[in-house]
């Protein structure tokens, strides 16, 4: 985004009729902006409806790789949203078709991640190995020699409450090899809790491993514009008519302007108009795309631009 383009400005219903007119599909992030923990944003499941009802295409674009786009379509039909899975684009789902349609891969991965990952890969006929607790044994001669799947053909980096050295190891071991690829799926180093609490985030484990390989992911998840290629690909969208709407700008916004979409940004999450206007006034071109075009309290405040 060009520096004379930065500007903060809060959206009024009159605003929000122009951008709504601009565009025919609308991303959403999901937690902090439609939801919380597994609370709904009030409001929220009524814009979305709202905008389906008025002609919009909607899909929902979280970094999220805990869940497959099912588990999040469950949840949102709970919470009261019109939604379908095919609307869903989680880091889990979306690693799956980078290691399937870009990587073209040819074996199986070792997946330090989910369930839910392991599901999305073996749905897309990638054949994951590694989930679950790697308990330590031996010393570090055994570790540099453990036994290895010579079909694993690519690493790949998610959320994995079940992280540990064995595991890094591992992947440091695979990694050795040129030819083994190495996927993350996002960078996010903190996820944040109610009441300021925060728990360490998936970009923590993807830093180890890349320390350890002293390699760089190819990283799938928000800000990385495959994020918005995956779905774009699948259902043919016009960048310069869809809207991004995020609550945070180092991954939402910023994945919008590294795609030319409409963005905004709402303060139900993590970041602020304050940090907005920080970047908007630096001189540092990486900043400049942490910029939304515009700002809401809670995306709830668009509804009567919508029943208008």
């Amino acid at each position: 985004m060009a520096a004379s383009k930065c500007n903060v400005t809060r959206l009024t219903e009159a605003l929000s009729r122009q951008l709504l007119d601009s565009v025919d599909s609308v991303l959403f992030d999901c937690d902090g902006v439609i939801w919380r923990g597994d609370q709904a944003i009030p409001g929220a499941s009524e814009v979305i409806n709202s905008l389906k009802k008025n002609g919009k295409r909607v899909f929902f674009v979280t970094n999220n790789s805990t869940k497959t786009r099912q588990m999040y379509a469950d949840k949102l039909g709970k919470l009261g949203f019109d939604a379908s899975a095919d609307e869903v684009f989680g880091t889990a789902y979306c690693s799956a078709v980078y290691l399937k349609n870009v990587c073209k891969l040819d074996g199986k991965v070792y997946l330090i991640g989910s369930n839910a990952m392991r599901q999305e890969l073996e749905d897309v006929g990638i054949r994951p190995v590694g989930v679950g607790p790697d308990p330590i044994s031996g010393g570090q001669k055994d570790w540099a020699n453990v036994p290895l799947d010579n079909e694993v053909r690519a690493v790949l980096v998610g959320f994995d409450e079940h992280f540990s050295y064995m595991k890094l190891n591992r992947a440091l071991q695979y990694l050795c090899y040129p030819d083994c690829q190495f996927v993350g799926t996002n960078t996010d180093t903190r996820l944040p809790l109610e009441g300021g609490k925060a728990v360490p985030g998936t970009g923590c484990l993807l830093k180890a491993v890349e320390t350890a390989a002293q390699r760089q992911a190819q990283v799938v998840g928000k800000p990385s514009s495959f994020m918005f290629e995956c779905v774009a690909s699948q259902f043919g969208l016009d960048p310069e008519r869809c809207l991004m709407v995020g609550d945070r700008l180092d991954t939402d916004i910023m994945l919008g302007s590294n795609c030319g979409l409409k963005t905004l940004l709402t303060l139900t999450g993590v970041s602020t108009v304050a940090e907005a206007e920080a970047n908007q006034k630096s001189e540092c071109p990486q900043r400049q795309k942490m910029v939304p075009d515009y700002y809401i309290e809670s995306i709830a405040d668009i509804l009567p631009a919508l029943q208008a």
